[in-house]
């Protein structure tokens, strides 16, 4: 027996169907997305196979995972990566802990975002990447200087969204809440907070991306290990299959966040406005 689903009018609820009979819109994204990479993956080994692009600029995709298996069988590998790990692991956690805090703060008090809003652009507007020499000076060459940075190009994106999460909700329903006689903060806890969760969520979706920009800048500055250290090193020697093996790293750490993102979001997404 096939299950109806009613709309919040009551009306019966169509179900969307992707465009491949019989499947529905997750499944499509899979496998649509997949026969995308594969496409790509071909094409670029037609490409390095006819010769089209010489190696040195273009290593075809064989040798790309030849190249990656050859990392993972040495150690050195594993101390980049947990270098790298680490630099974005406390810098995403500290850009999202004051990130929320003060989005959440300026969002909710008028006052607070009109005294801190000048600061915010002033220092949203200066290309963050430009601070690392400066970072360097006052924090050292060390894991310090590199979490500063991650953290500086990656907590923008979680205070904006948030504060615009708690700026946009629903002023009808503020008010009747403290028609019923809601004290501010319980408005907040369960008004404010729920109504910007899927704002914060957003938020951090856009910032791991740039964490992991964050991440391979401040190795490019100056590191002994970590995946940004690799590819420069790699880079510098011409060994472009090695380049394309540590931007794959990269690529697969970004998916990987970004799905566990995007799965917060699906559970919190009837909190959506």
């Amino acid at each position: 027996m096939a299950t109806i689903v009613l709309d919040d009018s009551g009306a019966p609820k169509r179900q969307e169907r992707g465009v491949l009979t019989g499947m529905g819109q997750g499944t499509e994204r899979v496998v649509l997305g997949t026969a995308f990479i594969a496409v790509l993956f071909v094409v670029w080994e037609l490409v390095t196979a006819l010769g089209i692009e010489p190696p040195i600029l273009l290593p075809s995709p064989s040798g790309v995972v030849s190249a990656l298996a050859n990392l993972f069988s040495s150690s050195d590998i594993w101390a980049d990566l947990a270098e790298s790990g680490k630099e974005l692991f406390y810098g995403l956690v500290l850009a999202a802990s004051v990130g929320i805090t003060a989005g959440l703060s300026i969002g909710w008090y008028p006052r607070l975002g009109y005294f801190f809003d000048p600061f915010i652009n002033f220092l949203y507007a200066i290309p963050r990447v430009a601070l690392g020499p400066l970072l360097i000076v006052w924090l050292g060459i060390g894991l310090s200087s590199k979490v500063a940075l991650v953290f500086l190009i990656a907590v923008f994106p979680v205070l904006v969204n948030t504060s615009s999460g708690v700026r946009s909700l629903d002023q009808h329903l503020l008010r009747v809440a403290r028609c019923f006689g809601a004290s501010d903060l319980k408005i907040f806890r369960t008004i404010a907070l729920p109504g910007s969760v899927p704002f914060i969520l957003g938020g951090l979706r856009l910032a791991v991306g740039q964490a992991l920009i964050g991440v391979f800048v401040a190795e490019l500055l100056g590191a002994q290990h970590g995946v940004g250290a690799l590819i420069d090193n790699a880079g510098q020697q011409f060994q472009t299959d090695i380049v394309f093996a540590g931007l794959l790293i990269f690529a697969v750490a970004g998916m990987v966040l970004t799905g566990l993102v995007r799965w917060l979001e699906r559970r919190f997404d009837a909190w959506r406005v």
